[in-house]
């Protein structure tokens, strides 16, 4: 088996990101969380990872700061996985994810869930990059400006 290599360290933010979040597990975990998902068992039932593999990837994220651990908020003895604020910043990242595969990876007509506004109940619109001023920039109107090591 080959080892994985951290990229903790690497000068991309993108490399980073995934080093954190990369793996499949741990952004169906995110996405739960976001729903409201909170106990280890709710987690384990909706997305039917092995208990070993979902230990794992919770440890992870607590580690990582994207979860943390807190009592149950129904007052039982239970502990429960509750996203920080670093955690919550990640709505916008599988929101994304998700209006890609909605446009990419699903024929005209197939039923597949969509993120809506809690308030009205309307599908949320189109995430946009913009610019400092306002426009909206495709991918070809961006370019990464690299920062010389020192």
């Amino acid at each position: 088996m080959v080892k994985r290599v951290s990229l903790s360290q690497a000068a991309c933010p993108v490399a980073r990101a995934l080093d954190v979040i990369g793996d499949w597990w741990s952004l169906l975990i995110i996405r739960d969380a976001l729903e409201g998902v909170r106990r280890f068992g709710a987690f384990q039932a909706g997305l039917g990872i092995a208990k070993g593999m979902l230990a794992t990837r919770l440890r992870d994220l607590v580690e990582d700061g994207i979860l943390e651990i807190a009592p149950a908020s129904d007052g039982s003895a239970y502990s429960e996985y509750v996203l920080t604020a670093k955690g919550r910043e990640l709505h916008l990242v599988v929101a994304a994810l998700r209006q890609w595969g909605e446009a990419a990876l699903y024929a005209p007509g197939e039923d597949h869930s969509v993120l809506v506004d809690r308030t009205r109940g309307q599908k949320v619109a189109r995430l946009a990059l913009q610019a400092a001023d306002g426009r909206t920039l495709q991918w070809n109107e961006t370019r990464v400006r690299h920062v010389a090591a020192v």
